[in-house]
């Protein structure tokens, strides 16, 4: 018997490779390839859906995400060092200006962006063949992943530099890289086409169907547009596109804005969507609460990850009647904080933490938090155009935007329209009102001011570390390197990840890495 079973199999595989090669490449009943997918206005909508979920790890608070390369890169918030956890130092070194083409957590997030560029230009090769009902909801589905994709090149922009230009998807090894880095004009040229045919097709806010609230608008395209003009200085450009942005109102309590309960908010031009019970959560307070006060903050007992905390320079940068400081910034009061707060050289019992993304009693699960993260807000529009309209000469024009936010701020007007000291006051205006929104480390890049605002933050930061040694407590250890915060002109674009530039030889790295 165990040798006619022997014969059988041996036969099969026979048959089976001489002349059963159809039969041995049959597809799974549940696997859906592309041809069979892009059929109907519901395989597109299905598929732009994907597109907008790559932006939930990019905007989470996570070491593979924007925040550690937008906002804690810059002089907002540092990384909390603590001795008995190691395992980010890699993440640390992003902070202090002392990391090297092969941090691993650069690489998690170039492919975290290349993965929204993918899904985009995937929907965009195959939408043009599904037929639609109503031609203008076809032009809008395309317009809304233009606008991803532009908003993704806009971040590897500035990021890197030019970068490699992917405008069809990566089918196979083929095709899986290109051949030479697009230069910095050729970047933003495609950026530019994708929002204007963005704006062209998307409905305004008053317009979008309430089952679409959320996704892009044209009002979203064009505050990106206007950023992107006042980045390049074409401040008459900035000021168009910026005007056009309408149909948006400040409101009147701040610290509402970013609650879960008011979501997609009067305010809100766009943010990133997260849904703690569809299992799209996000991560703020569990990644940068302070890590003894689960319990206190969120009702479950473990750590928080308490590795980001609001620096003394951005605390100090809010006027003192401010209303936003304490929707922001807020501290959590426990002698266990000693333990690792130590070397910051404040009250030991007092750990200070991120608020604006905090919200108790909102929390179901652990780990999951459920507040949107906003990429464009109207007040930050009103900023930018005060901004561009200051730059050129019409500083009394820019003085009621800029004094709209400051009452809602519950601060005095500004009452100069000397350029100088207007721009001055934009400038640090526009810190505290974004303040961990993501746009930090952009604005330092965009005023030329990156290298001179940085080394001082550094030097502040060594100043304080120094006058706290030497430490008592064996677990809290100096983690500045000799070279920490050592800011040179070339450390303001990232470095090509190393891996990258091992798989594609062609391309070269920036200059100074």
């Amino acid at each position: 018997m165990k040798n006619i079973c022997k014969l059988y199999f041996a036969l099969l595989v026979i048959a089976c490779l001489s002349g059963c090669d159809d039969k041995l490449n049959v597809e799974p009943y549940t696997f859906i390839s592309d041809d069979m997918f892009y059929k109907t206005e519901a395989h597109v909508e299905s598929a732009l859906n994907s597109v907008y979920s790559t932006l939930i790890p990019l905007y989470d608070a996570t070491t593979s995400g924007l925040y550690g390369f937008c906002e804690m890169r810059s002089d907002n918030t540092d990384f909390e060092f603590y001795a008995m956890v190691r395992a980010s130092q890699t993440f640390e070194a992003v902070d202090k200006f002392i990391m090297a083409s092969s941090n691993t957590y650069l690489g998690n997030l170039w492919n975290n962006l290349y993965e929204t560029v993918q899904q985009a230009n995937v929907l965009l090769e195959r939408i043009g063949d599904v037929p639609f009902a109503d031609p203008k909801l076809k032009a809008q589905y395309e317009g809304e992943a233009r606008f991803l994709r532009a908003l993704v090149y806009f971040h590897l922009v500035r990021l890197y530099g030019g970068v490699p230009l992917r405008t069809e998807s990566t089918k196979g090894p083929g095709n899986a890289h290109t051949e030479t880095r697009a230069s910095v004009d050729q970047v933003y040229a495609l950026i530019l086409q994708d929002l204007k045919f963005a704006i062209d097709n998307l409905p305004t806010r008053s317009a979008q169907r309430a089952a679409d609230r959320g996704r892009a608008t044209q009002g979203a395209a064009l505050a990106m547009q206007g950023e992107i003009y006042l980045t390049l200085k074409d401040y008459a450009n900035a000021i168009t596109s910026l005007e056009k942005v309408t149909g948006y109102s400040l409101l009147t309590d701040y610290a509402s804005i970013f609650h879960p309960s008011n979501k997609n908010n009067a305010e809100s031009v766009f943010e990133v969507q997260y849904n703690s019970a569809l299992n799209m959560q996000s991560q703020y307070i569990f990644s940068w609460g302070p890590r003894y006060g689960r319990v206190a903050l969120t009702g479950f007992t473990g750590n928080l990850g308490g590795w980001n905390k609001p620096t003394l320079d951005i605390i100090e940068a809010y006027e003192p009647e401010d209303l936003r400081k304490d929707a922001s910034i807020a501290y959590w009061v426990n002698p266990q904080n000693a333990e690792f707060v130590e070397s910051f050289g404040e009250n030991l019992d007092s750990a200070v933490y991120i608020n604006k993304f905090y919200h108790q009693g909102t929390y179901l699960i652990t780990g999951r938090a459920d507040e949107n993260f906003p990429v464009y807000r109207f007040a930050y529009v009103k900023l930018m155009l005060a901004d561009a309209l200051n730059e050129m000469n019409r500083s009394a024009e820019a003085l009621p935007l800029l004094n709209e936010v400051r009452t809602r701020a519950g601060l005095a007007d500004f009452t100069s329209t000397n350029q100088a000291e207007l721009r001055e006051a934009i400038f640090k205006e526009t810190r505290v009102e974004v303040a961990f929104e993501n746009h930090r480390w952009y604005q330092l890049l965009r005023s030329g001011r990156a290298v001179e605002i940085m080394n001082a933050h550094g030097e502040h930061q060594k100043a304080r570390f120094k006058a706290t040694a030497p430490r008592t407590n064996p677990r809290v250890g100096s983690h500045l390197a000799d070279d920490s915060y050592d800011v040179k002109p070339y450390m303001l674009l990232y470095p090509i990840p190393e891996r990258e530039l091992r798989l594609n030889p062609t391309l070269t790295n920036n200059p100074g890495w």
